[in-house]
């Protein structure tokens, strides 16, 4: 079936598969593009439906924990799928067999394999799929670009990114895929770098230059976890890419402070400093690294520009191919060893918003040095991070039991 026309006399119609956790963020950002008259939210797809206050503003909604089934009642144009990851491969596939266009949360997939499958699958079907990065439809990369262009910074020598984010116990238990690197026998994924901070990767990634698959030669990975859980709370990552230059980047959900994360681009004569969540850049030039004032940009919305896009107005900011680099990466979190467990002595335990929560000790300003010097923990001399016997999975299955 080849994919829906988009009349631009009208807004596009909306289906909104996953409207509660990070989902009330797209059912809000409809709202706000429905008033604006871009798009029509027409059906939401949740195993339990939203109530007449959740829908306020909306008129006639359809609901229904069937996505296809809602697509084809709807006669929806695009489906916005923010649902578990595992999920995401099929549900994509299922509205573009329909014609639907997508707008799919990030990551895309929890495997390069499944990745494939859903960009190939939709391509063939003739369906537009916008991938949910929204820093990369920030104003500021392509000034930032322009800046390297014109030799603001020197010779690029390497991307660094850092995240440094607080979470507690009750994060790692909002949905039973949450912290788990699979579950009854499907990939999830759910790492620091793969999930929560995958913005700093891709960021770092579509700064370097290297975007795409292609552009990935290789993927160094250090993966831990200060709480009981399977997947990584605080890893590293560097990789290297077909242009020579290398991106590091460090997070982790263990910050004794929660910090903004940014992307910082390593000139030979300066450097450039996003930080992507709030479209701020800092420029240093010089010996000294002396800094102008920071600049604020603005930034256009993925939805929006996926309307725009059907309407033969604007080319597809984040189509899968810009996110292939950043797949290559989840690919090889994926197939590394299970994270190791910090020792006790790494980490402190302390009062988080909902439960309790654990800090690492020094992490903070280990990962802004790991950013700093496109280093590895392993490198910068942290503990816990130099190589030691694994546990065996009898030692990891008795430490969830205990959560």
């Amino acid at each position: 079936m080849s994919a829906h026309p988009l009349d631009p006399r009208h807004a596009l119609s909306v289906v909104l598969a996953g409207a509660r956790g990070h989902g009330r963020w797209h059912l809000e950002n409809i709202r706000r593009l429905q008033r604006d008259g871009h798009v029509r939210l027409v059906g939401v797809c949740e195993l339990r439906p939203l109530d007449d206050e959740e829908l306020t503003g909306f008129g006639a909604v359809a609901q229904s924990d069937d996505l296809a089934g809602l697509l084809d009642a709807t006669g929806a144009a695009a489906a916005v799928i923010c649902t578990p990851i595992p999920t995401h491969t099929d549900l994509a596939l299922t509205a573009a067999a329909r014609g639907v266009h997508v707008l799919l949360e990030k990551p895309p997939a929890p495997s390069y394999a499944q990745f494939r499958r859903m960009a190939d699958g939709a391509a063939a079907a003739g369906a537009a799929v916008q991938i949910g990065f929204q820093s990369l439809g920030s104003h500021a990369l392509p000034a930032i670009r322009r800046l390297l262009a014109e030799g603001a910074i020197g010779e690029i020598t390497g991307v660094g990114g850092a995240g440094a984010w607080v979470r507690d116990e009750a994060y790692f238990r909002r949905a039973p895929w949450a912290g788990r690197r699979r579950m009854d026998g499907a990939d999830v994924v759910d790492g620091v770098l793969t999930n929560p901070l995958a913005h700093a990767v891709a960021t770092a990634l579509a700064l370097a230059g290297s975007a795409t698959a292609e552009d990935v030669t290789a993927v160094e990975s250090e993966l831990f976890r200060a709480h009981a859980i399977e997947s990584d709370d605080t890893s590293c990552v560097r990789i290297s890419t077909a242009s020579g230059v290398t991106v590091a980047v460090a997070a982790t959900l263990c910050a004794h402070t929660q910090e903004e994360p940014y992307v910082v681009v390593h000139g030979s004569e300066g450097r450039i400093t996003f930080w992507y969540k709030q479209d701020r850049v800092l420029v240093r030039r010089g010996a000294g690294m002396a800094a102008g004032p920071p600049a604020l940009y603005g930034r256009t919305d993925l939805l929006r520009n996926l309307a725009d896009h059907l309407r033969g107005e604007a080319e597809l900011l984040v189509p899968p191919a810009a996110t292939g680099a950043f797949m290559r990466v989840v690919e090889a979190v994926r197939v590394a060893p299970d994270p190791r467990p910090l020792p006790a002595d790494a980490w402190r335990a302390a009062p988080g918003e909902h439960a309790e929560r654990r800090v690492v000790h020094g992490v903070d300003g280990l990962v802004a040095v790991a950013a700093d010097s496109l280093c590895l923990f392993s490198e910068l001399g942290a503990d816990w991070a130099l190589p030691r016997p694994r546990p065996s999975h009898g030692d990891l299955h008795d430490e969830l039991r205990t959560r």
